[in-house]
């Protein structure tokens, strides 16, 4: 069939706004906003689901976001030809309603820039750093800027701040920042470290996972490195154990409700286990969680001065966060979490981290399939440094252990045990693992 000629015309014009589109969409840096092939593929995936409908199939609404097109791409495998030929015939309709729809909206429209600029609020509290320009949802959220933060922005708009976050373009309010500098009182408790400011951080009820925490009211402390090598990476310190009263709540094992599939504090078979336990005693009398807070303070200031941010989950003798709170403030604040603590056996065995159990059902649950390969590999990486200056390391370096930590973990996480009731926990010897954790956190990240 022959196309008329203002037909022909038409389709190059339309080309043309398409084009233009797309471009402007991506000029404007924010990922929320889709190009025109996304759009498509949008609406036929929206389009599947309505046909499939209509056969008695499974009904879904189509998502903005590429995990939810990734997700309906994989609900729709394996439908019958006929079904998906017939899917077919009407897509460019949606696709058309799916674009009206979203470019109505307003786009930010950001100039561009190469300067610095520093987190700036009333309360010296700290503001969201996200990875689209929505605060409709807390999933976007990539990590947290303390007053006086300095960072790094690539465009400006009246609404929002686009900066270089590891590489990666992210979203702030422009209401909270300034390129003047800002003045800061320091953090409290760093000694000699390196540091911006510090800024607590609280369980958000609207974190995935969060509400299976029991142990929830206490806080967080993020720090921020001021040394000249400022990495952009935040490492979650969590002083094992800790928390009073923390023996006597219960808490799911696994996010799905299934039993654990080892032993350990809890035996195999459970379904809940206690919140936080209280931790052993060292030979000398010596309570575990006091060893493991001077080991995390040792850590910090290591970290701090090497140009790594921090996330302390304790602080002091007691803070009110359970194991399973720990494991979600650091998912949404921090690139890794390291558990700090030392074993209940009496023969200074050495040290290791507990690897992921290799059991079918396990590691394929989730968030520990999409995980685990990350968490063992930190592990190793861990190991490695310790041994590297010098540090006993127990058999092959790994015990598997299925453990609420990593249970529940999205981001790289390990239990360290740094020794045992029988081990040296003078302040030389923690200086000593220190540096073999920093050694292997920078192995892990490639510093």
């Amino acid at each position: 069939m022959k196309m008329k000629a203002w037909e022909r015309q038409g389709s190059k014009v339309s080309f043309v706004l398409a084009g233009i589109l797309a471009c402007s969409l991506g000029a404007a840096g924010c990922s929320q906003y889709a190009t025109s092939e996304e759009l498509k593929s949008q609406a036929e995936v929206s389009q599947a689901e309505a046909a499939v409908d209509g056969l008695g199939g499974k009904g879904g609404s189509a998502s903005e976001g590429q995990n939810g097109k990734d997700d309906q791409r994989r609900d729709n495998q394996g439908r019958d030809d006929q079904s998906q030929g017939d899917i077919r015939i009407s897509a460019t309709a949606e696709t058309t309603r799916l674009e009206t729809e979203l470019t109505t909206a307003p786009l930010p429209v950001f100039e561009s820039v190469d300067d610095s600029v520093y987190v700036k609020t009333s309360d010296g509290g700290s503001v969201r750093i996200r990875s689209s320009c929505d605060t409709g949802s807390d999933s976007n959220i990539v990590t947290y800027a303390s007053h006086g933060t300095k960072l790094k922005r690539t465009g400006k708009s009246s609404e929002w701040t686009r900066i270089d976050y590891n590489g990666t373009s992210c979203y702030l309010s422009s209401a909270y920042v300034t390129t003047d500098v800002v003045e800061t009182s320091g953090a409290a408790g760093v000694s000699g470290a390196s540091c911006a400011d510090s800024g607590e951080v609280t369980l958000n009820p609207s974190w995935k996972y969060a509400d299976f925490s029991k142990i929830n009211s206490g806080s967080a402390v993020l720090y921020r490195s001021d040394a000249s090598g400022r990495k952009n990476i935040t490492v979650c310190v969590n002083a094992g154990h800790g928390t009073k009263g923390g023996s006597s709540v219960k808490t799911l094992c696994h996010p799905d409700g299934t039993p654990k599939v080892t032993g350990g504090t809890t035996g195999a078979g459970a379904t809940s286990a206690v919140a936080v336990s209280g931790g052993m005693t060292f030979a000398d009398g010596t309570a575990e969680s006091k060893v493991t807070l001077a080991m995390a303070k040792i850590l910090k200031d290591k970290l701090l001065a090497s140009g790594y941010d921090v996330l302390m989950i304790r602080e002091s003798d007691d803070v009110q966060l359970d194991n399973i709170a720990r494991t979600v403030i650091a998912n949404n604040t921090s690139d890794c979490h390291i558990a700090l603590h030392w074993d209940s056996t009496t023969n200074n065995k050495g040290a290791f981290y507990m690897s992921v159990p290799n059991v079918d059902s396990y590691r394929n649950m989730e968030p520990v399939r999409s995980h685990w390969q990350s968490h063992n590999a930190l592990g190793e990486s861990l190991v490695a440094g310790l041994k590297g200056v010098g540090v006993k390391i127990f058999s092959n370096g790994a015990m598997a252990m299925d453990l609420t930590q990593t249970s529940f973990s999205t981001i790289p996480s390990v239990d360290i045990e740094l020794g045992d009731k029988a081990s040296d926990h003078s302040q030389a010897t923690l200086n000593t693992l220190a540096d073999g954790l920093l050694a292997g956190i920078n192995q892990y990240f490639g510093r």
